[in-house]
């Protein structure tokens, strides 16, 4: 008599959104991202392609970011966008699913919601940049952007440096009170200010808009400062004047992304930079290059969003879900 053939576990582990909050914190979402890019530079894992349209509705930017860690087995993808709209509906206006495959076997693993994972990724993506590139005794964080991400932003920044205080400007100068509130939740005082006086002050500046034309301007920018542009994830966007990142040394989570959808997409289109000029944070941090090489090197963090920081923070969180109890199993 032949052993019988065990039977495959068909169930999906569905973590909801509103559990996101209790089980992945900064640190977590932080070591997350830091192993991916270590990943990435080690080439064991991989992005593929990315898809990102505006649908012609609701005037939503919807796509896809997927890949394959061969490490941690993790593949997927992320589904969602933009819906500007949505914060005058008593939603986020970032939108967005992760969906993990079993890499065995093709089969759907889990769904977890994306929308705080996103935020937190995305925070801990530049807190990465600013743990191996800014300079140690950098004390002024600058803040360009006062939207939804920003306090996220500002939170996994201040873990990475000892800051005395936060400049924050803003298109819309109503919106800064989000930076000043999330500064006095973090005990820092907070001043409003032009960017002219925030590139003089600032050692540490992140820009998080959805910027199509340059806020941050070459010149506005001091030796030694360390700048993550974080905004910057689709064709035809801009944060800073593409003439900063011919002066600053560039590092990017992925150069693909960097030259096309990305930051550097403009220095790349004047022939100001080149891809063989951007480095991968990744090698950074694995030790295989130096980063940051003087105290006045202006140094450029260009975080276009990979898929991989996305499946690697989901799969914390399906593990997680699992042990405290709160995932959910369905079968499909």
């Amino acid at each position: 008599m032949g052993l019988d053939t065990p039977k495959a576990d068909t169930a999906v582990t569905i973590v909801p959104e509103a559990e996101i909050a209790g089980l992945i914190t900064p640190q977590i979402a932080f070591d997350a991202v830091e192993a991916t890019f270590a990943a990435m530079a080690r080439k064991s894992a991989y992005n593929f392609p990315v898809i990102r349209e505006s649908i012609g509705h609701a005037d939503a930017l919807y796509g896809f970011k997927s890949g394959f860690d061969r490490d941690s087995l993790a593949l997927g993808l992320k589904s969602g966008g933009y819906w500007p709209g949505n914060e005058a509906k008593g939603l986020t206006n970032h939108q967005s699913t992760v969906i993990l495959f079993d890499a065995d076997t093709g089969r759907v693993k889990a769904l977890v919601g994306g929308n705080l994972l996103t935020a937190l990724r995305t925070a801990a993506a530049s807190a990465v940049s600013i743990k191996h590139l800014a300079r140690k005794q950098a004390r002024v964080l600058g803040m360009i952007g006062a939207g939804h991400q920003s306090a996220f932003q500002m939170r996994a920044a201040v873990a990475q440096r000892d800051f005395d205080k936060v400049l924050g400007w803003n298109y819309h100068p109503e919106m800064l009170s989000r930076l000043e509130q999330t500064a006095t939740e973090l005990g820092l005082p907070f001043e409003a200010v032009s960017l002219d006086d925030l590139g003089a002050q600032a050692d540490v500046i992140i820009s998080i808009t959805s910027s199509f034309d340059p806020i941050l301007m070459d010149a506005q920018v001091r030796p030694g400062t360390h700048v993550a542009c974080m905004g910057t994830d689709t064709k035809g966007k801009q944060e800073v004047e593409a003439a900063l990142l011919t002066r600053a040394t560039v590092f990017t989570d992925e150069i693909a992304q960097s030259v096309s959808i990305g930051e550097a997409q403009h220095a790349i289109a004047n022939g100001t930079l080149s891809a063989d000029q951007i480095v991968e944070i990744g090698a950074v941090i694995n030790g295989d290059h130096a980063g940051r090489t003087s105290e006045e090197d202006i140094t450029l963090f260009d975080g276009t969003g990979v898929g991989l920081q996305d499946l690697a923070v989901a799969r914390v969180a399906v593990d997680l879900a699992q042990d405290s109890g709160v995932a959910l199993k369905v079968d499909f």
